[in-house]
Protein backbone atom coordinates (compact mmCIF):
# COMPACT_ATOMS: atom_id res chain seq x y z
CA UNK A 1 0.00 0.00 0.00
CA UNK A 2 2.86 2.59 1.04
CA UNK A 3 4.58 1.68 -2.35
CA UNK A 4 1.34 2.48 -4.21
CA UNK A 5 0.86 6.00 -2.28
CA UNK A 6 4.05 7.42 -2.68
CA UNK A 7 3.90 9.64 -5.53
CA UNK A 8 0.04 10.49 -4.83
CA UNK A 9 -0.62 13.68 -3.80
CA UNK A 10 -1.25 13.79 -0.19
CA UNK A 11 -2.52 16.11 2.73
CA UNK A 12 -0.58 14.25 5.34
CA UNK A 13 3.14 14.60 5.42
CA UNK A 14 5.18 11.59 4.40
CA UNK A 15 6.40 11.05 8.09
CA UNK A 16 2.31 11.14 8.93
CA UNK A 17 2.12 8.74 6.02
CA UNK A 18 4.42 5.99 7.14
CA UNK A 19 3.98 6.06 11.13
CA UNK A 20 2.47 3.18 12.14
CA UNK A 21 -0.29 5.43 14.03
CA UNK A 22 -1.94 6.27 10.67
CA UNK A 23 -4.80 4.19 9.38
CA UNK A 24 -3.74 3.68 5.53
CA UNK A 25 -6.25 1.38 4.63
CA UNK A 26 -9.16 4.45 5.50
CA UNK A 27 -7.36 6.47 2.05
CA UNK A 28 -8.44 5.52 -1.36
CA UNK A 29 -6.85 7.52 -4.22
CA UNK A 30 -8.15 8.33 -7.17
CA UNK A 31 -6.28 7.07 -10.20
CA UNK A 32 -6.47 9.39 -12.92
CA UNK A 33 -4.23 12.61 -12.56
CA UNK A 34 -4.78 11.97 -8.75
CA UNK A 35 -6.46 15.29 -9.01
CA UNK A 36 -8.09 14.14 -5.64
CA UNK A 37 -7.90 11.97 -2.88
CA UNK A 38 -10.53 10.77 -0.33
CA UNK A 39 -11.23 8.79 2.43
CA UNK A 40 -12.92 5.39 2.04
CA UNK A 41 -17.10 4.99 2.05
CA UNK A 42 -18.44 4.78 5.79
CA UNK A 43 -18.66 6.51 8.63
CA UNK A 44 -16.77 5.11 11.48
CA UNK A 45 -14.98 6.66 14.49
CA UNK A 46 -11.64 6.05 12.56
CA UNK A 47 -12.74 7.90 9.70
CA UNK A 48 -13.78 10.92 12.12
CA UNK A 49 -10.56 10.95 13.73
CA UNK A 50 -9.21 10.81 10.85
CA UNK A 51 -10.98 13.54 9.74
CA UNK A 52 -10.16 15.94 12.63
CA UNK A 53 -6.47 15.17 12.06
CA UNK A 54 -6.45 16.66 8.27
CA UNK A 55 -8.28 19.64 9.79
CA UNK A 56 -5.65 20.17 12.48
CA UNK A 57 -8.73 20.33 15.20
CA UNK A 58 -7.94 21.14 18.47
CA UNK A 59 -9.03 18.93 20.77
CA UNK A 60 -12.13 20.35 21.89
CA UNK A 61 -12.73 19.85 18.38
CA UNK A 62 -12.14 16.02 17.95
CA UNK A 63 -14.03 15.85 20.85
CA UNK A 64 -17.33 17.81 19.83
CA UNK A 65 -16.91 15.43 16.39
CA UNK A 66 -17.12 11.68 18.16
CA UNK A 67 -19.56 12.85 20.71
CA UNK A 68 -22.18 14.19 17.35
CA UNK A 69 -21.09 10.42 16.02
CA UNK A 70 -22.25 9.03 19.23
CA UNK A 71 -25.59 10.96 19.04
CA UNK A 72 -25.74 10.26 15.16
CA UNK A 73 -25.50 6.67 16.08
CA UNK A 74 -28.82 7.23 18.24
CA UNK A 75 -30.93 9.28 16.51
CA UNK A 76 -33.96 7.34 13.72
CA UNK A 77 -33.78 9.46 10.21
CA UNK A 78 -36.01 12.22 10.49
CA UNK A 79 -39.52 11.59 9.50
CA UNK A 80 -39.90 15.12 7.99
CA UNK A 81 -41.50 14.34 4.84
CA UNK A 82 -41.07 11.16 2.03
CA UNK A 83 -38.84 8.78 3.06
CA UNK A 84 -35.50 9.55 1.71
CA UNK A 85 -35.37 6.38 -0.44
CA UNK A 86 -31.74 5.29 -1.82
CA UNK A 87 -29.17 7.32 0.23
CA UNK A 88 -26.99 4.49 1.67
CA UNK A 89 -24.73 6.29 3.52
CA UNK A 90 -22.02 3.45 3.95
CA UNK A 91 -21.58 4.04 0.34
CA UNK A 92 -21.23 7.52 1.25
CA UNK A 93 -17.20 9.20 0.82
CA UNK A 94 -17.47 11.33 3.73
CA UNK A 95 -14.17 13.65 2.69
CA UNK A 96 -12.29 14.82 -0.61
CA UNK A 97 -9.80 16.56 -0.77
CA UNK A 98 -9.26 18.61 -4.20
CA UNK A 99 -5.10 18.52 -5.12
CA UNK A 100 -4.44 22.18 -3.63
CA UNK A 101 -4.37 24.03 -0.92
CA UNK A 102 -6.69 27.22 -0.43
CA UNK A 103 -5.19 30.27 -2.84
CA UNK A 104 -6.11 34.26 -2.09
CA UNK A 105 -4.94 34.73 -5.46
CA UNK A 106 -6.99 33.18 -8.35
CA UNK A 107 -4.19 32.57 -10.81
CA UNK A 108 -2.31 30.43 -8.24
CA UNK A 109 -5.53 27.91 -7.82
CA UNK A 110 -5.21 24.46 -10.20
CA UNK A 111 -6.28 24.82 -13.90
CA UNK A 112 -9.26 22.10 -13.64
CA UNK A 113 -10.74 23.95 -10.89
CA UNK A 114 -10.56 27.26 -11.94
CA UNK A 115 -12.27 26.49 -15.19
CA UNK A 116 -15.41 24.77 -13.39
CA UNK A 117 -15.85 27.97 -11.42
CA UNK A 118 -15.39 30.85 -13.88
CA UNK A 119 -17.99 28.78 -16.52
CA UNK A 120 -20.13 30.07 -13.02
CA UNK A 121 -18.93 33.49 -13.36
CA UNK A 122 -16.15 33.27 -10.11
CA UNK A 123 -13.97 35.91 -9.89
CA UNK A 124 -15.82 37.78 -12.40
CA UNK A 125 -18.48 38.22 -9.68
CA UNK A 126 -15.74 38.97 -7.56
CA UNK A 127 -14.82 42.13 -9.42
CA UNK A 128 -17.92 43.10 -10.34
CA UNK A 129 -20.00 43.23 -7.22
CA UNK A 130 -18.34 41.43 -4.14
CA UNK A 131 -16.90 42.51 -1.39
CA UNK A 132 -14.98 38.85 -0.75
CA UNK A 133 -15.27 35.58 -2.24
CA UNK A 134 -15.16 32.39 -0.74
CA UNK A 135 -15.17 29.06 -3.09
CA UNK A 136 -15.27 25.55 -1.92
CA UNK A 137 -14.63 22.36 -4.36
CA UNK A 138 -15.59 19.38 -2.58
CA UNK A 139 -14.78 19.12 1.32
CA UNK A 140 -11.94 22.32 1.28
CA UNK A 141 -12.09 26.00 -0.05
CA UNK A 142 -9.39 26.57 -2.77
CA UNK A 143 -9.87 30.01 -2.64
CA UNK A 144 -10.97 32.96 0.11
CA UNK A 145 -10.53 37.01 -0.86
CA UNK A 146 -11.62 39.78 1.33
CA UNK A 147 -11.61 43.69 -0.69
CA UNK A 148 -8.98 45.37 1.92
CA UNK A 149 -11.72 48.36 2.54
CA UNK A 150 -14.25 45.83 3.86
CA UNK A 151 -11.44 43.90 5.93
CA UNK A 152 -10.06 47.66 7.27
CA UNK A 153 -13.81 48.32 9.00
CA UNK A 154 -13.04 45.43 11.10
CA UNK A 155 -14.92 42.37 9.05
CA UNK A 156 -13.26 39.06 9.32
CA UNK A 157 -14.54 37.07 6.55
CA UNK A 158 -12.27 33.47 6.14
CA UNK A 159 -12.59 30.15 6.08
CA UNK A 160 -14.25 27.81 9.34
CA UNK A 161 -10.54 25.69 9.62
CA UNK A 162 -8.85 29.35 10.07
CA UNK A 163 -10.98 30.63 12.16
CA UNK A 164 -10.50 27.79 14.61
CA UNK A 165 -6.98 27.99 14.74
CA UNK A 166 -6.75 31.36 14.82
CA UNK A 167 -7.33 33.89 17.55
CA UNK A 168 -11.03 33.65 16.89
CA UNK A 169 -11.17 30.37 18.39
CA UNK A 170 -12.86 30.99 21.12
CA UNK A 171 -15.52 33.06 18.92
CA UNK A 172 -15.98 30.11 17.19
CA UNK A 173 -16.03 27.88 20.06
CA UNK A 174 -18.86 29.79 21.85
CA UNK A 175 -21.33 30.01 18.87
CA UNK A 176 -20.84 26.19 16.73
CA UNK A 177 -23.79 23.77 16.64
CA UNK A 178 -25.17 25.83 19.38
CA UNK A 179 -28.27 26.99 17.43
CA UNK A 180 -28.19 23.73 15.68
CA UNK A 181 -27.21 21.48 18.21
CA UNK A 182 -25.91 17.80 17.39
CA UNK A 183 -29.22 16.26 18.94
CA UNK A 184 -31.80 18.31 16.55
CA UNK A 185 -31.94 15.44 14.06
CA UNK A 186 -29.54 12.60 12.71
CA UNK A 187 -28.26 14.46 9.81
CA UNK A 188 -27.34 17.15 12.13
CA UNK A 189 -25.75 15.04 14.14
CA UNK A 190 -23.74 13.33 10.59
CA UNK A 191 -22.70 17.75 10.35
CA UNK A 192 -21.58 17.57 13.50
CA UNK A 193 -19.13 14.64 13.02
CA UNK A 194 -17.76 15.39 9.79
CA UNK A 195 -18.27 18.81 8.76
CA UNK A 196 -15.20 20.31 6.66
CA UNK A 197 -14.90 23.61 4.98
CA UNK A 198 -17.39 26.25 5.33
CA UNK A 199 -17.07 30.70 5.79
CA UNK A 200 -16.72 32.08 9.08
CA UNK A 201 -17.91 35.55 9.44
CA UNK A 202 -18.28 38.78 11.73
CA UNK A 203 -19.52 41.73 11.77
CA UNK A 204 -18.71 44.31 14.44
CA UNK A 205 -21.04 46.54 16.10
CA UNK A 206 -22.38 49.49 13.83
CA UNK A 207 -20.63 48.28 10.75
CA UNK A 208 -22.90 48.39 7.89
CA UNK A 209 -20.96 46.44 4.49
CA UNK A 210 -22.04 47.95 1.26
CA UNK A 211 -22.03 45.00 -1.36
CA UNK A 212 -22.30 41.54 -0.43
CA UNK A 213 -19.88 38.90 0.64
CA UNK A 214 -20.24 35.51 -1.49
CA UNK A 215 -19.41 31.68 -0.91
CA UNK A 216 -20.39 29.20 -3.42
CA UNK A 217 -19.89 25.41 -3.32
CA UNK A 218 -18.94 23.19 -6.04
CA UNK A 219 -19.66 19.29 -5.79
CA UNK A 220 -17.27 17.48 -8.18
CA UNK A 221 -16.89 14.25 -6.40
CA UNK A 222 -18.75 10.75 -7.20
CA UNK A 223 -21.03 9.20 -4.45
CA UNK A 224 -19.45 11.80 -1.91
CA UNK A 225 -20.82 13.90 0.58
CA UNK A 226 -20.62 17.81 1.22
CA UNK A 227 -20.47 18.89 5.10
CA UNK A 228 -19.58 22.35 5.04
CA UNK A 229 -20.14 24.76 7.80
CA UNK A 230 -21.13 28.54 7.72
CA UNK A 231 -21.27 30.75 10.80
CA UNK A 232 -22.25 34.43 10.83
CA UNK A 233 -22.29 36.87 13.28
CA UNK A 234 -23.66 40.40 12.69
CA UNK A 235 -22.95 42.32 15.77
CA UNK A 236 -25.22 44.89 17.11
CA UNK A 237 -26.74 47.96 15.04
CA UNK A 238 -24.56 45.95 11.49
CA UNK A 239 -25.95 45.02 8.15
CA UNK A 240 -24.73 41.93 5.83
CA UNK A 241 -26.07 40.60 2.59
CA UNK A 242 -24.19 37.41 2.46
CA UNK A 243 -24.83 35.19 -0.93
CA UNK A 244 -24.49 31.51 -1.37
CA UNK A 245 -24.38 29.72 -4.38
CA UNK A 246 -24.34 25.88 -4.61
CA UNK A 247 -23.92 23.31 -8.27
CA UNK A 248 -23.05 19.72 -9.13
CA UNK A 249 -22.51 17.85 -12.23
CA UNK A 250 -24.68 14.63 -12.29
CA UNK A 251 -23.49 11.33 -11.68
CA UNK A 252 -25.34 8.09 -11.67
CA UNK A 253 -25.12 7.28 -7.98
CA UNK A 254 -26.13 9.58 -5.23
CA UNK A 255 -24.32 12.01 -3.43
CA UNK A 256 -24.92 13.98 -0.71
CA UNK A 257 -25.50 17.00 0.90
CA UNK A 258 -25.55 18.13 4.76
CA UNK A 259 -24.14 21.80 5.44
CA UNK A 260 -25.37 23.70 8.23
CA UNK A 261 -25.80 27.14 8.29
CA UNK A 262 -26.23 29.51 11.89
CA UNK A 263 -27.07 33.05 12.11
CA UNK A 264 -26.71 34.74 14.94
CA UNK A 265 -28.49 38.69 14.20
CA UNK A 266 -27.44 40.95 17.60
CA UNK A 267 -29.63 44.08 18.89
CA UNK A 268 -30.82 45.81 15.75
CA UNK A 269 -28.74 44.07 13.58
CA UNK A 270 -29.61 43.10 9.90
CA UNK A 271 -28.37 39.99 7.70
CA UNK A 272 -30.01 38.95 4.24
CA UNK A 273 -28.89 35.60 3.27
CA UNK A 274 -29.57 34.66 0.08
CA UNK A 275 -29.46 31.20 -1.63
CA UNK A 276 -29.53 30.10 -5.27
CA UNK A 277 -28.70 26.39 -5.58
CA UNK A 278 -28.71 24.45 -8.81
CA UNK A 279 -27.63 20.71 -7.30
CA UNK A 280 -27.56 17.89 -9.91
CA UNK A 281 -30.56 15.39 -10.15
CA UNK A 282 -28.75 12.73 -7.86
CA UNK A 283 -28.16 14.82 -4.99
CA UNK A 284 -30.02 14.47 -1.80
CA UNK A 285 -30.28 17.83 -0.61
CA UNK A 286 -30.57 18.09 3.20
CA UNK A 287 -29.13 20.85 4.54
CA UNK A 288 -30.20 22.78 7.70
CA UNK A 289 -30.20 26.59 8.38
CA UNK A 290 -31.20 28.61 11.06
CA UNK A 291 -30.89 31.67 12.80
CA UNK A 292 -31.47 33.70 16.19
CA UNK A 293 -32.34 37.13 16.25
CA UNK A 294 -32.29 39.72 18.99
CA UNK A 295 -34.47 43.02 19.91
CA UNK A 296 -35.12 45.31 17.24
CA UNK A 297 -32.87 42.45 14.69
CA UNK A 298 -34.14 41.63 10.88
CA UNK A 299 -33.38 38.45 9.56
CA UNK A 300 -34.52 38.22 5.65
CA UNK A 301 -34.23 34.63 3.60
CA UNK A 302 -34.41 35.33 -0.17
CA UNK A 303 -33.87 31.16 -1.98
CA UNK A 304 -34.12 30.17 -5.00
CA UNK A 305 -33.73 25.69 -5.32
CA UNK A 306 -33.31 24.05 -8.75
CA UNK A 307 -31.80 20.55 -9.36
CA UNK A 308 -31.64 17.52 -6.70
CA UNK A 309 -32.86 14.01 -6.11
CA UNK A 310 -34.51 15.05 -2.76
CA UNK A 311 -34.76 18.01 -0.87
CA UNK A 312 -35.61 18.14 2.67
CA UNK A 313 -34.45 22.57 3.34
CA UNK A 314 -36.74 24.49 6.27
CA UNK A 315 -34.38 27.66 6.81
CA UNK A 316 -35.93 28.63 10.28
CA UNK A 317 -35.40 31.50 12.50
CA UNK A 318 -35.98 32.17 15.96
CA UNK A 319 -37.33 35.53 16.82
CA UNK A 320 -36.01 35.96 20.19
CA UNK A 321 -35.55 39.53 21.08
CA UNK A 322 -38.93 42.47 21.51
CA UNK A 323 -39.82 43.35 17.70
CA UNK A 324 -37.29 41.54 15.99
CA UNK A 325 -38.48 40.88 12.54
CA UNK A 326 -38.05 37.62 9.51
CA UNK A 327 -39.21 37.77 6.04
CA UNK A 328 -38.39 34.79 3.73
CA UNK A 329 -39.04 34.80 0.20
CA UNK A 330 -38.33 31.53 -1.84
CA UNK A 331 -38.73 29.98 -5.17
CA UNK A 332 -38.70 26.38 -5.44
CA UNK A 333 -38.31 24.09 -9.21
CA UNK A 334 -39.16 20.80 -9.59
CA UNK A 335 -38.94 18.25 -12.35
CA UNK A 336 -38.75 14.98 -13.77
CA UNK A 337 -37.60 12.53 -10.51
CA UNK A 338 -37.64 15.03 -8.17
CA UNK A 339 -39.38 15.48 -5.01
CA UNK A 340 -38.65 18.89 -3.23
CA UNK A 341 -39.52 19.21 0.42
CA UNK A 342 -39.35 22.61 1.31
CA UNK A 343 -40.47 25.47 3.26
CA UNK A 344 -39.76 27.41 6.75
CA UNK A 345 -39.85 27.27 10.88
CA UNK A 346 -39.97 30.59 12.41
CA UNK A 347 -40.49 30.70 16.29
CA UNK A 348 -41.56 34.12 17.92
CA UNK A 349 -40.74 34.23 21.30
CA UNK A 350 -40.16 38.05 21.74
CA UNK A 351 -43.09 40.81 22.19
CA UNK A 352 -43.86 42.22 19.19
CA UNK A 353 -41.93 40.16 16.30
CA UNK A 354 -43.30 40.17 12.63
CA UNK A 355 -42.91 37.52 10.05
CA UNK A 356 -43.69 37.42 6.50
CA UNK A 357 -43.70 34.43 4.22
CA UNK A 358 -43.90 34.33 0.58
CA UNK A 359 -43.05 31.08 -1.15
CA UNK A 360 -43.85 30.34 -4.63
CA UNK A 361 -42.88 26.53 -6.37
CA UNK A 362 -42.60 25.71 -10.37
CA UNK A 363 -43.80 21.82 -10.65
CA UNK A 364 -42.91 19.93 -14.59
CA UNK A 365 -42.91 16.50 -15.96
CA UNK A 366 -44.01 15.06 -12.84
CA UNK A 367 -42.25 17.23 -10.18
CA UNK A 368 -43.58 16.97 -6.91
CA UNK A 369 -43.35 19.84 -4.55
CA UNK A 370 -44.23 20.39 -1.07
CA UNK A 371 -43.78 23.67 1.07
CA UNK A 372 -44.44 23.10 4.53
CA UNK A 373 -44.29 26.33 6.77
CA UNK A 374 -44.58 25.76 10.98
CA UNK A 375 -45.42 29.27 12.68
CA UNK A 376 -44.84 29.47 16.61
CA UNK A 377 -46.19 31.93 18.49
CA UNK A 378 -45.28 31.50 22.23
CA UNK A 379 -47.35 33.03 25.15
CA UNK A 380 -44.35 35.36 25.46
CA UNK A 381 -45.00 37.22 21.62
CA UNK A 382 -47.71 39.24 22.34
CA UNK A 383 -48.85 41.90 19.65
CA UNK A 384 -46.64 39.65 17.44
CA UNK A 385 -47.81 39.52 13.46
CA UNK A 386 -46.98 36.69 11.16
CA UNK A 387 -48.87 36.49 7.39
CA UNK A 388 -47.62 33.37 5.36
CA UNK A 389 -48.13 33.33 1.30
CA UNK A 390 -47.60 30.31 -0.76
CA UNK A 391 -48.32 29.69 -4.67
CA UNK A 392 -47.57 27.06 -6.91
CA UNK A 393 -47.77 27.21 -10.19
CA UNK A 394 -48.46 23.38 -12.22
CA UNK A 395 -47.46 23.53 -15.92
CA UNK A 396 -48.77 19.96 -16.48
CA UNK A 397 -51.19 16.67 -15.39
CA UNK A 398 -48.54 14.94 -14.00
CA UNK A 399 -47.07 17.28 -11.50
CA UNK A 400 -47.84 17.95 -8.31
CA UNK A 401 -48.08 20.62 -5.20
CA UNK A 402 -49.10 20.41 -2.02
CA UNK A 403 -49.22 22.84 0.96
CA UNK A 404 -48.76 21.75 4.45
CA UNK A 405 -48.98 24.71 6.64
CA UNK A 406 -49.06 24.49 10.90
CA UNK A 407 -49.52 27.01 13.06
CA UNK A 408 -49.21 26.50 16.79
CA UNK A 409 -50.42 29.76 18.38
CA UNK A 410 -50.38 30.39 22.58
CA UNK A 411 -51.44 34.00 22.89
CA UNK A 412 -54.87 35.85 21.73
CA UNK A 413 -52.66 38.89 21.21
CA UNK A 414 -51.94 38.62 17.99
CA UNK A 415 -52.49 38.57 14.29
CA UNK A 416 -51.77 36.01 12.02
CA UNK A 417 -53.08 34.39 8.96
CA UNK A 418 -52.00 32.05 5.95
CA UNK A 419 -53.01 32.12 2.48
CA UNK A 420 -52.41 29.33 -0.36
CA UNK A 421 -53.19 29.08 -4.25
CA UNK A 422 -52.34 26.95 -7.18
CA UNK A 423 -52.36 27.01 -10.43
CA UNK A 424 -51.36 26.16 -14.20
CA UNK A 425 -50.09 28.55 -17.06
CA UNK A 426 -53.01 29.97 -18.75
CA UNK A 427 -53.33 29.15 -22.68
CA UNK A 428 -54.67 32.78 -23.12
CA UNK A 429 -51.29 34.19 -22.06
CA UNK A 430 -49.17 31.72 -23.62
CA UNK A 431 -51.01 32.50 -26.81
CA UNK A 432 -50.94 36.39 -26.23
CA UNK A 433 -46.76 36.17 -26.14
CA UNK A 434 -46.59 33.65 -29.14
CA UNK A 435 -48.28 36.46 -31.18
CA UNK A 436 -45.78 38.58 -30.46
CA UNK A 437 -43.40 36.78 -31.86
CA UNK A 438 -42.03 34.40 -28.86
CA UNK A 439 -41.25 30.52 -29.15
CA UNK A 440 -43.82 28.48 -26.92
CA UNK A 441 -40.73 27.67 -24.81
CA UNK A 442 -39.79 31.41 -24.17
CA UNK A 443 -43.32 32.37 -23.73
CA UNK A 444 -43.51 30.07 -20.88
CA UNK A 445 -40.01 30.24 -19.72
CA UNK A 446 -41.48 34.19 -19.27
CA UNK A 447 -44.44 33.47 -17.27
CA UNK A 448 -42.57 31.16 -15.18
CA UNK A 449 -39.72 34.17 -14.66
CA UNK A 450 -42.53 36.73 -13.72
CA UNK A 451 -44.07 34.18 -11.04
CA UNK A 452 -41.02 33.71 -9.62
CA UNK A 453 -39.71 37.67 -9.52
CA UNK A 454 -40.44 38.00 -6.19
CA UNK A 455 -37.68 35.92 -5.25
CA UNK A 456 -35.07 37.41 -8.47
CA UNK A 457 -35.90 41.12 -7.19
CA UNK A 458 -34.44 40.75 -4.30
CA UNK A 459 -31.45 39.54 -5.61
CA UNK A 460 -28.13 41.82 -7.07
CA UNK A 461 -29.15 42.13 -10.73
CA UNK A 462 -25.98 39.23 -11.73
CA UNK A 463 -28.26 36.77 -9.29
CA UNK A 464 -31.48 37.71 -10.91
CA UNK A 465 -29.97 37.29 -13.91
CA UNK A 466 -28.38 33.75 -12.79
CA UNK A 467 -31.74 32.35 -11.38
CA UNK A 468 -33.89 33.65 -14.72
CA UNK A 469 -31.37 31.87 -17.29
CA UNK A 470 -31.50 28.52 -14.64
CA UNK A 471 -35.60 28.67 -15.25
CA UNK A 472 -35.12 28.96 -19.01
CA UNK A 473 -32.94 26.39 -19.14
CA UNK A 474 -35.28 23.92 -16.95
CA UNK A 475 -38.10 25.47 -19.38
CA UNK A 476 -36.40 24.39 -22.23
CA UNK A 477 -36.71 20.60 -22.09
CA UNK A 478 -40.60 21.14 -21.80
Amino acid sequence: MGEQMKDKPIAVSEEELNSPDTDHSIYDFRDDESEFYKIQEGLTPEIVKQISKEKHDPDWMLDFRLHALEVYYQLEVPNWGPPIDGLNMDKIVTYVRPNTNMKTDWKDVPENIKVAFEKLGIPQAEREALAGVGAQYDSELVYHNVKEDVAAQGVIYTDMESALNSEYSDMVREYFMKVVPVTDHKFAALHGAVWSGGSFVYVPKGVKVDIPLQSYFRFNAKGAGQFEHTLIIVDEGADLHFIEGCSAPKYNVASLHAGTVELYVKKGARLRYSTIENWSKNMYNLNTKRALVEENGRMEWVTGSFGSHESYLYPSTILKGKNSHCEFTGVTFSGAGQNLDTGTKIIHIGEGTSSFVDSKSVSKDGGINNFRSVIEVRKTAKGSKCAVNCGSLMLDNLSRSDTIPAMDIRTADCDCGHEAKIGRISDEAVFYLMSRGLSESDAKAMIVSGFANPVSKELPLEYAAEMNNLIKLEMEGM
